[in-house]
């Protein structure tokens, strides 16, 4: 019975112990991220770095075997990042901007291909055979055309940012992932031959990528239909929520289980999703937004964690110049090249190559491709060279995302109906000339106001303009319905008490929180003297909002 109770304490203590150290890995990040947020660093920065603390690099806190443990919340993160991009990607957006974004796609993908493979093939011969340079140049220019989703998008949320290079951005990041796959397929077949790998996955290599992406657009198509018809017949946020992180769930599982891309079928989920359902995905991607932030800190200080730097040496630090520079001046070239061809705004012209440096995951994960199916010397290197340029990627491509976007003005402009109540006085959703009553006001005067005026809420003043009660038509109808006395009923006989009422600097949040605490329909302003300036009836409040918000968001993407 006592060994049975130490295993039990043992595996208690284990578990507890992951359970402190994701505290530590959540704390830390916000923090390190609060840091270097500070610093006009993107927080982004902040998690990786807490991460490379912790980490292998680091002082190890976090191990080997306690991120392999972790690695599902990493494709937890992964699937949630790939749906909420793909929830960007409305038809309006590809009926306008689809032919700028695979012409920029296409230039951006394949000049950092080209570059890279040069560079390490022609420098690459001073330290390896030609032979195995040049497969390395191959392999390594594939990697380079991938662009990491996660990072990019998670600094475009950060400073909320909107217009046209913001969405450029996003839907190159939504896309290139496949290109990538497609040049890596390549690459493979001719590295094989020029460094003599025989297996016989060669030809599957080839394949793999078309099955890679074919799948991932069908099981990610299958399970958008099903969650967009599930949406359409549920209201409750809680079951929303529920249904949605779901799917997501399984996505990264059926992703895995059939080898398909999960970061392509995550977001295929969400492309299906919004343009399905356009009004219902807007509460849904808002839930789901709400819901990922922890996820996503623990998802770039795991990043930062499992980075290892202490295999460098001459021939793999040269690679490392020599990938970085390829790829960064790749991007450059191509993308500019390509905004240019398109016909692109100024804007996406001169700042998106500055914004698609970040790699992670897809440039990480092709290594890995690339370390099996050629194991040894070639195999080793890829592996080397791209957790390096990764680690220095993944710390100055925020930045410089950061730098894109403020140059183009896009900073702050992502306003949300939230951010707009925040800033918004009571002053500015009044109506500053209500139709009055006066206290001693006959029934029949009150009747007759009703019936030209097409509010549903009217103040009662008296003679110094004070507040003294609210007359709503309901209220009035059911008294006109149960008594004769109408010529004799005055204003003040039949107006309901004033519950709340609010200045004209209360901000339209605290405008909110009154008529929901007292489960209102209106509201009057006045000053201090109780004497009434304007009245907002919540109808009118909302519609106020929705409008602004619709003509903010028109003048950014115009």
């Amino acid at each position: 019975m006592s060994i049975i109770e130490n295993i039990l304490t043992s595996i208690q203590v284990y578990h507890l112990n992951i359970l402190v150290l994701l505290g530590l890995a959540l704390f830390g990040g916000v923090l390190g991220g609060r840091i270097f947020q500070k610093l006009k660093v993107p927080q982004v920065v902040g998690y990786i770095a807490i991460g490379i603390l912790i980490g292998e690099s680091g002082i190890k806190i976090v191990d080997e075997k306690l991120i392999a443990m972790l690695e599902p919340l990493n494709y937890f993160a992964l699937g949630l990042i790939g749906f909420m991009v793909g929830g960007e990607l409305h038809r309006s957006i590809f009926t306008k901007y689809g032919r700028q974004f695979m012409t920029i796609l296409f230039c951006e993908g394949i000049t950092p291909f080209l570059l890279v493979t040069l560079f390490v093939g022609f420098f690459g011969s001073f330290f390896f055979d030609w032979h195995i340079a040049w497969s390395l140049g191959l392999l390594f220019g594939a990697v380079a055309s991938a662009t990491d989703p996660a990072t990019t998008t998670e600094v475009l949320r950060e400073y909320r940012t909107r217009g046209p290079l913001s969405k450029t951005v996003m839907g190159i990041v939504a896309l290139d992932d496949g290109l990538a796959l497609i040049l890596f397929a390549i690459a493979c077949s001719v590295a094989g031959s020029l460094s003599g790998t025989t297996h016989d996955s060669l030809l599957k290599t080839f394949i793999h990528p078309i099955y890679d992406i074919g799948g991932s657009i069908i099981l990610g198509t299958v399970l958008g239909f099903t969650l967009s018809k599930i949406l359409n017949r549920y209201s409750e946020k809680e079951r929303l929520l529920a249904f949605t992180i779901g799917i997501v769930l399984l996505v990264v599982g059926l992703s895995l289980t059939l080898n398909v891309e999960m970061l392509l079928t995550a977001m295929t989920v969400g492309v299906i999703v919004v343009n399905l359902s356009p009004q219902k995905s807007k509460d849904v991607f808002k839930l789901v937004g709400g819901f990922t932030p922890p996820i996503y800190v623990l998802f770039f200080v795991l990043i930062g964690a499992k980075l290892n730097l202490s295999h460098l040496g001459l021939s793999t630090s040269v690679l490392v110049v020599i990938y970085l520079f390829g790829t960064m001046f790749g991007k450059v070239v191509g993308s500019r090249f390509g905004a240019r061809l398109a016909g692109s705004p100024i804007s996406v012209q001169k700042y998106l190559p500055l914004a698609l440096f970040s790699q992670a995951g897809v440039a990480i994960g092709l290594s890995i491709l690339a370390a099996q199916y050629f194991p040894g010397a070639i195999g080793n290197t890829i592996i080397i060279v791209i957790t390096a340029t990764t680690f220095i990627l993944q710390l100055v491509g925020p930045y410089f995302t950061k730098i894109a976007v403020t140059k183009a003005k896009e900073v702050g402009l992502n306003v949300t109906e939230e951010d707009l109540i925040y800033n918004t006085k009571a002053k500015d959703v009044m109506d500053a000339n209500p139709p009055l009553i006066l206290n001693n006001m006959p029934l029949s005067k009150i009747l007759n106001i009703f019936s030209t005026d097409s509010n549903l809420y009217y103040p009662v003043v008296d003679s110094e303009n004070k507040v003294l009660g609210i007359i709503t038509v309901d209220n009035l109808k059911n008294i006109f319905m149960e008594t004769d006395l109408n010529d004799l009923l005055l204003a003040v006989d039949v107006m309901e008490p004033v519950l709340a009422t609010v200045t004209i600097d209360s901000p339209v949040q605290s405008v909110k929180e009154s008529l929901n605490r007292f489960n209102l329909e209106y509201i009057p302003v006045t000053d201090n003297e109780n004497k009434l300036i304007g009245f907002i009836e919540e109808r009118m409040l909302d519609r106020i909002i929705s409008t602004k918000l619709m003509e903010l968001q028109r003048e950014v993407d115009m």
